[in-house]
């Protein structure tokens, strides 16, 4: 009821929700099309901070595409896991003032343990 009253509204919460559909492409022509056409659905509706978020990404797109490829996809687990160790270290090296060592033991942190 809500957003039929308003139709910003409605028309935000939509390209919001069809947004997320730009991650489950495998091929960056598709991926493109479907961000050209979002972004074409986006024109005249009066929402700034959508548009700024559209040029964000046309800006970044080079590394969109290429998340876009299969073997470019990293699952999340080990994502958040990675981080995870990264804050570890740096709190471990807080004082530091050799990075280079720091990103040894970022890299390190991912073999594994013999």
């Amino acid at each position: 009821m809500l957003l039929r009253a308003n139709q910003r509204l409605q028309a935000a919460y939509l390209l919001k929700e069809s947004f997320g559909q730009l991650w489950d492409y495998r091929s960056v022509a598709w991926a493109r099309k479907f961000f050209d056409n979002w972004c074409a659905a986006l024109k005249g509706q009066k929402l700034e901070p959508f548009e700024k978020f559209a040029r964000m990404i046309d800006r970044h797109w080079e590394g969109i595409a290429t998340y876009c490829l299969p073997e470019n996809k990293v699952s999340l687990g080990f994502v958040e896991g990675l981080n995870n160790k990264i804050r570890v270290i740096q709190r471990r090296a807080y004082g530091l003032r050799d990075e280079e060592y720091l990103r040894l033991k970022i890299l390190t942190s991912i073999l594994p343990e013999i």
